[in-house]
């Protein structure tokens, strides 16, 4: 944007912010000029070629003296004002900042940087972010306190896969073996830029705390240290955003119920005396053991539980023995076993254990049954996902979305063991070429996204017709 732009921008802004002062004031009532907000220091610090600004205290003097019947649509109307202001003046910033993350990623657990670059965004718009205990990641609290009643929390995660990237691009991952190939680049860059949106506000109608969240890509997920570290507390709702390159750019899908499955992992290790395959029938056939349970479990899974939970079980990799007239001693069986539905993920491990001892018994072969749990299904709730759709209308009339349920799991699960909340898949599909998946090293996103996700998380706490519980 130009300087002349620039300039402009910021003076639409300023007018939009004056705007939801008045609003506001005028919605709430009269109130003593001391009591508002912005009635202290001047302009906040700068990022980009712009300031994070909010209108100066004679403005909001007279919004306060010449208010009068404005409704609380109006403060809604200015407040929307504001945000597009915003985003007119700083979409470039988040380009910007997208691409510092994406040339810049850090595996889980070692996101030093990371949290670096977005605390010094925040310090600098006048916010005071907290740091996790482990280094990485950190909370941020922006709004009214606890006297307004609850937060919602708004998401991100911040880490990167062990993937080398192959994209080309100009911006391309600068630490071998090491890229935002999952779009956490994206998604901490919305997070980012929703916070400096909300932080030049003259007032919120509720509280909000975000939460930059390390460690999303190993399991069981860092969201389970962010909980533990107290970031839950005080909190109504939550709700996060994730790229989806199956949606194409300015669509946002959400349901209600589960929106992604439970992903557990496991692991069968057998052993036997092995022997000469001539003479099957004077040891224990550990191949013979491995195929049953190849065949068999997925088999009586699917014949246990019911087939409306979406539960599927698939073996990943095998691995026994070498020569065509032995039979091994050893073997191994990896796979994964997924889930749609709360209820089922909690019987998956005992309902395992039990099929695996049943098909195994009779063929004499010892074994070892590791079962590591993942994560739980994320199941969006209703109020929280309809909060959410008013939020993606904002976007415009075709940017609602419906999206089937993800067989893969995602650690914002562990959020709603403790409250409410709902996640949205954000399309960053350009509309043009091949619909690169997540996980491969060629993804890239459209980054027109990155405005849409500002504008929808940013909607969700400035109550663009959010619904009244039923």
């Amino acid at each position: 944007m130009s300087t002349t732009g620039r300039s402009a921008a910021r003076a639409t802004s300023a007018e939009a912010l004056a705007r939801v002062a008045t609003a506001r004031v005028a919605a709430q009532g009269p109130t003593h000029a001391s009591e508002g907000p912005g009635e202290g220091p001047g302009p906040g610090p700068e990022y980009g070629q712009g300031a994070v600004r909010r209108p100066s205290a004679p403005g909001y003097a007279t919004a306060r003296q010449s208010a009068k019947g404005i409704s609380t649509e109006s403060v809604v109307s200015a407040r929307a004002e504001a945000l597009e202001s915003w985003l007119a003046e700083h979409t470039g910033d988040l380009v910007q900042w997208r691409r510092h993350i994406h040339a810049n990623p850090e595996l889980s657990r070692t996101e030093f940087a990371t949290t670096e670059f977005i605390a010094s965004w925040l310090t600098k718009a006048g916010l005071t972010p907290q740091v996790l205990p482990g280094g990485t990641g950190l909370i941020c609290d922006i709004g009214p306190g606890l006297e307004a009643g609850p937060r919602i929390a708004l998401r991100a995660d911040i880490d990167a896969l062990p993937l080398q990237e192959f994209t080309g691009l100009g911006f391309a991952s600068t630490v071998p073996g090491v890229s935002h190939a999952c779009g956490h680049d994206a998604h901490t860059t919305i997070l980012l830029g929703t916070a400096l949106a909300l932080a030049q506000m003259p007032d919120l109608p509720v509280g909000v705390r975000l939460i930059f969240q390390p460690a999303e890509e190993v399991m069981p997920g860092g969201a389970i240290d962010v909980v533990a570290a107290g970031a839950m507390a005080d909190v109504e709702r939550v709700f996060a955003l994730h790229c989806d390159p199956r949606l194409a750019v300015g669509k946002v899908g959400i349901r209600v119920g589960a929106i992604t499955s439970a992903a557990d992992t496991v692991e069968l290790v057998l052993d036997s005396p092995g022997g000469h395959t001539s003479r099957p029938h004077l040891t224990s056939d550990l191949v013979y053991a491995i195929g049953s349970v190849i065949t068999g479990l997925p088999g009586l899974l699917s014949r246990r539980i019911d087939p409306r939970t979406s539960t599927v079980m698939v073996w990943g990799a095998v691995s026994a023995g070498k020569a065509p007239n032995a039979i091994p001693q050893t073997g191994m069986l990896t796979g994964t076993v997924r889930t749609g539905d709360h209820a089922t993920w909690a019987l998956l491990e005992p309902m395992v254990r039990e099929i695996v001892e049943g098909l195994l018994a009779p063929t004499g072969v010892r074994y070892q049954l590791n079962y590591r749990r993942g994560v739980p299904p994320v199941v969006n709730d209703e109020h929280s996902t309809r909060m959410f759709e008013d939020a993606i209308k904002t976007v415009g009339p075709q940017a609602l979305a419906d999206t089937p349920q993800s067989g893969g799991g995602e650690d914002f699960s562990w959020y709603l063991e403790q409250v409410p909340g709902a996640m949205a898949r954000l399309g960053v599909w350009s509309g043009e070429g091949d619909q690169l998946d997540l996980h491969q090293p060629t993804f890239d996103l459209d980054e027109r996204a990155l405005a849409v996700g500002v504008r929808v998380l940013s909607n969700i706490v400035l109550g663009q017709g959010n619904p009244t519980p039923a």
